[in-house]
């Protein structure tokens, strides 16, 4: 999964506040003088004493959500978190961390996704599997269809989905001219609810120039590939070019969460939700996880109190937005995370938090226990997905847990080979915008790529383009797939097209998996061998426990999902 991120823009609903111009934050804001932070109200509490708590607190509205009760505010109160706590009607307040800094590690490795774009570059030197190429010119790639049966004799048999099953992507964007996306691309619907972030308060990048004006992008476009590359492997059509997606007649609607850069802030991720529950949204697909922090604590002693405020903050905001849509027909999906860690045992983490507010703050070493939750994916009513390789084994980097973990769907595993060294093939291939691949240079001057992973494929003049990534980001769209196929079967007329109650589409989904039993004796080891800048190899053990039946256990959960058998019930 992309553990790929906040930002703050569009407001939801139309009571919510206009949006003010977007002006870059100053060194002074930062440090005290002006500072914005996202605001709780407390539940139940009326919008005018909420609004009167954050003026008595020394804080102004910028923007506000009031379908769930969270505003982004703008003080110069340095005691504005403490003051705001005190107010009958707030329920606490957090950072805005758009206005921090993204200390220089991890703002590379957000750019590298050392996992999905791990070793790139070997594609070809094994070649593609062969077997039934169907339709689409690029289907003997698609060992991940294969494996979940959304094939031509498979799902696509019986149902290839219907235009009126809307699925959102709440991820970096998705490149709506895509020719594999445009036919089930939803413009009307679409929203970015980010501003770009050309620098941090220390004048360190973050997106990037801003290539619109007031830093926002249109809702059509993806600067970041991971977003259409989920987009794709949802719903790509059945259209003669490139390779079709699991579910490839419903619509894709964009959601936009996520910065160019890849962090996801609290902001926009809950309006994003909120969004989808106001739409008639039926399925969204969440691969990413909330900054600043991967797991979220209420109380744990390894953090200041504000910043355990902070994180109370965090999840009670998601929360409120999960439960918003979800009562509303949302089915939640989520990537189950590309840590390796069981969730639900004690983890050491390093990288939180991962954006900081303060000069100065950098990731730290954190214990975390398991009461400590990472948002969305255990949030409550989330279907969590870790991800398989082309042997089905869970892949080495797939975080799991026995009662977290709700399904398994392909997500790749680059070294689940013959010699466990890494190949392309291994990957998820799904679109790619040309316009990255041009601004990367990736393409030669005639438009055919000149790096081995990525393909392009056309149907006279027109051509698209894809890349091999892996994560359990790319896990979670299979499982929306099949959710969305599960709401075209199944559903019930309503005023936005189709819908059907997120309980019975995650029943369907859950029960209809193929089970798959923990390894032998419970533990799985995979080796590796990772290729360095010099050409040498070095061989890379790591061992995994799984828990549980085969029925239901933490590498699988309730099982790969399978699109053939949720269909055809």
């Amino acid at each position: 999964m992309r553990r790929a991120v906040l930002a703050v823009t569009g407001v939801v609903t139309a009571t919510a506040l206009a949006l003010p111009a977007y002006a870059e934050p100053t060194r002074s804001q930062a440090t005290g003088q002006a500072a914005e932070y996202v605001v709780l109200y407390e539940e139940g509490a009326s919008l005018e004493k909420a609004r009167a708590a954050v003026k008595a607190a020394g804080g102004t509205i910028l923007r506000e959500n009031t379908s769930i009760g969270v505003a982004t505010v703008r003080t110069t109160n340095t005691r504005f978190v403490a003051d705001a706590g005190r107010q009958d009607g707030l329920a606490g307040a957090a950072a805005n961390r758009t206005i921090g800094q993204a200390p220089k590690a991890v703002r590379n490795a957000r750019r590298q996704e050392n996992v999905e774009k791990e070793g790139r570059g070997t594609t070809g030197q094994r070649g593609p599997a062969r077997g039934d190429r169907g339709s689409e010119p690029l289907a003997d790639l698609q060992w991940d269809m294969k494996q979940i049966g959304a094939t031509d004799k498979g799902s696509y048999k019986v149902e290839k989905g219907d235009r009126r099953v809307l699925v959102g992507v709440i991820d970096t964007g998705i490149d709506g001219s895509h020719p594999d996306i445009a036919p089930n691309f939803d413009r009307r619907l679409s929203r970015n609810f980010t501003t770009d972030i050309p620098v941090d308060a220390d004048g360190n990048e973050v997106d990037g120039p801003c290539e619109y004006t007031g830093c926002v992008d249109p809702a059509d476009v993806d600067h970041n590939d991971h977003g259409t590359h989920v987009a794709s492997t949802i719903a790509s059509p059945l259209n003669g070019l490139g390779m079709a997606g699991v579910a490839p007649k419903v619509s894709l609607v964009n959601l936009r969460a996520g910065q160019d850069s890849g962090y996801f802030f609290l902001q926009a991720t809950v309006d994003a939700l909120t969004y989808a529950g106001n739409h008639g949204i039926d399925v969204v697909n969440m691969s990413f996880y909330v900054d600043p922090w991967l797991f979220n604590c209420e109380a744990n002693p390894a953090d200041s109190p504000a910043d355990q405020a902070e994180q109370r903050v965090i999840i009670q905001a998601v929360q409120r937005a999960l439960d918003y849509a979800r009562g509303r027909g949302v089915t939640l999906v989520a990537a189950a995370g590309n840590q390796a860690a069981d969730y639900t045992k004690p983890y050491t983490d390093t990288s939180s938090p991962n954006f900081a507010s303060e000069p100065g703050e950098t990731p730290r070493t954190r214990q975390i226990p398991p009461s400590c939750v990472s948002m969305p994916s255990e949030g409550q009513g989330v279907i969590p997905v870790s991800a398989t390789g082309p042997s089905k084994r869970k892949s080495y980097y797939s975080s799991f847990g026995n009662g977290y973990v709700a399904v398994a769907a392909p997500g790749g595993d680059k070294y689940d080979t013959a010699d466990r060294r890494l190949d392309d093939n291994a990957g998820i291939w799904a679109a790619y915008p040309e316009s990255l691949a041009r601004a990367r240079g990736e393409l030669n001057p005639d438009g055919t790529p000149n790096v081995p992973y990525i393909i392009r494929s056309c149907k006279g003049d027109t051509c698209g383009y894809y890349q091999s990534i892996q994560g359990t980001s790319m896990a979670s769209p299979h499982a929306a797939g099949v959710a969305a196929l599960i709401v075209s079967k199944y559903g019930r007329k309503d005023r936005s097209g189709l819908t059907l109650n997120p309980r019975i589409t995650e029943s369907i989904l859950r029960s209809t998996a193929t089970e798959t039993a923990c390894p032998p004796g419970g533990t799985y080891t995979y080796e590796r061998f990772v290729r360095q800048a010099d050409g040498t190899y070095t061989r890379v053990v790591t061992t995994h426990t799984c828990e549980g039946t085969e029925s239901r256990n933490g590498f699988y959960g309730d099982g790969i999902v399978n699109a053939l058998r949720a269909v055809k019930r």
